[in-house]
């Protein structure tokens, strides 16, 4: 697993793709010659049910919680998208039968019965694609398919229906880096540049049959935005031993009020983006150990915190912080169970009416920073196939050793992006 630190960066917004190979049309770079990306249009989601919703963002809670739960065993900064994890392998389990696809289920829970599951999916699309709101955010979906390689019409049918994705004509078999460089491109288009190079040159093969990318970007400004000249140099306890100096966000006096509760665990601070439709709800341990706050770390935990959230006057010092992550997920997926579709066993004949596709590899690459305006974060994933009580002492709210954030919806609760952040420095 890659994980490396780049420079503060101080637009604001998250930017995401989810990408998926398999192995065994629209287009927007053609001959080298670039091409504007089509708008993003709103899909069928008619049949889509508030029961129908909830259970697929439950579903990708879920999912964020336990992948946190694997990706927490190394350290250092830990980052990435579950929405856009598992809307890749929504489309992929569109094609899966048989036991490839009760695993795929198993680990994601997708809802099984189709009339709910992509109803879902393309509302949940249809909602982050929302023009009229006070900060940008957008999700989008492509296929990429080998020309000459024949897939079930009725898939590409579906994908397109139910998430949007469209498909283009490529050739891997004999214009690899072409192709490379066109998906690379999408990507970088879609997520405001700050995923390049998500395929790296000699990533793709001629074996490959099938990408499946998705986007997601997100840009917008705290509600309440920290002053530049508050920031000043402080230190951050990375464990008991190791100290950094970092920059301090700052935030107090009368209007400092925010979402805030804690128990004898940790403290919970909920900032707002503007709009007031996501936010940034930030975990902090009592105690320096991160450890042992995320072998406690569940959905139902979270959900009780999120319910005793009042607002009140708070003392925020948050770093700022930026890094990248980028995680090769095969290894990672097969020990939550999802083993089959690696495999020559794999059944993804809803692709293509055959048994002969399988996941090469999965890769993951994300990025976010975090600075006085607000929050800028861009990953990538890459899968590869053939209340007010009586006065009280004002809490301090004072991150200078590691948390957990996340960033969700806080309407529905969610969960778009999960993180740690164990180094501000790194």
């Amino acid at each position: 697993m890659k994980k490396s630190k780049k420079g503060f960066i101080a637009p604001l917004l998250i930017a995401l793709v989810a990408v998926l190979i398999v192995g065994g049309t629209s287009v927007y770079y053609f001959n080298n010659q670039k091409h504007t990306p089509e708008p993003i249009s709103i899909i069928d989601d008619k049949e889509a049910t508030p029961a129908g919703i909830i259970s697929v963002i439950n579903a990708n809670n879920r999912f964020a919680l336990d992948l946190y739960s694997e990706l927490k065993k190394e350290d250092g900064n830990l980052f990435f998208s579950p929405y856009s994890i598992s809307t890749a392998l929504a489309m992929v389990y569109e094609g899966a039968k048989g036991k490839t696809a009760d695993e795929i289920q198993a680990v994601f829970r997708f809802p099984i019965e189709d009339n709910v599951r992509r109803p879902a999916f393309a509302a949940i699309y249809n909602e982050l694609n929302k023009t009229d709101s006070k900060y940008k955010l957008s999700t989008a979906n492509a296929l990429w398919a080998q020309n000459d390689y024949k897939f079930l019409d009725d898939y590409f049918t579906t994908i397109e229906k139910y998430y949007g994705g469209k498909a283009t004509n490529v050739d891997f078999k004999n214009s690899t880096e072409d192709t490379r460089q066109i998906i690379n491109n999408w990507v970088e288009s879609k997520t405001n540049n700050k995923i390049k190079d998500l395929f790296p040159k000699g990533s793709l093969d001629s074996s490959n049959k099938l990408v499946l990318t998705n986007a997601i970007y997100f840009k917008g400004t705290w509600n309440k935005q920290f002053k530049k000249d508050q920031t000043k140099d402080e230190d951050f306890r990375v464990n008991s031993s190791s100290t950094v100096k970092v920059p301090m966000m700052k935030q107090t006096g009368e209007d400092a009020k925010f979402l805030y509760t804690e128990d004898n665990i940790l403290q919970v601070l909920e900032m707002s983006y503007k709009g007031d439709k996501l936010s940034m709800m930030i975990l902090l341990p009592k105690n320096d150990n991160i450890s042992s706050f995320e072998n406690s770390l569940t959905l139902e935990k979270i959900n009780e915190w999120k319910s005793k959230l009042t607002e009140q006057r708070v003392d925020v010092f948050i770093p700022k912080f930026t890094f990248d992550t980028k995680y090769f997920m095969s290894d990672t997926l097969k020990k939550m169970s999802m083993s089959t579709a690696f495999t020559n066993s794999a059944d993804f004949s809803g692709m293509d009416g055959t048994k002969n596709l399988s996941i090469q590899t999965v890769v993951h690459q994300a990025f976010v920073d975090v600075n006085e305006e607000g929050t800028e974060a861009a990953a990538a994933t890459g899968i590869g196939m053939a209340g007010t009580a009586m006065p009280q002492p004002v809490p301090i709210f004072r991150t200078d050793h590691p948390f957990v954030f996340i960033i969700q919806d806080k309407d529905n609760g969610d969960i778009l992006f999960l993180g740690r952040v164990a180094n501000p420095k790194k």
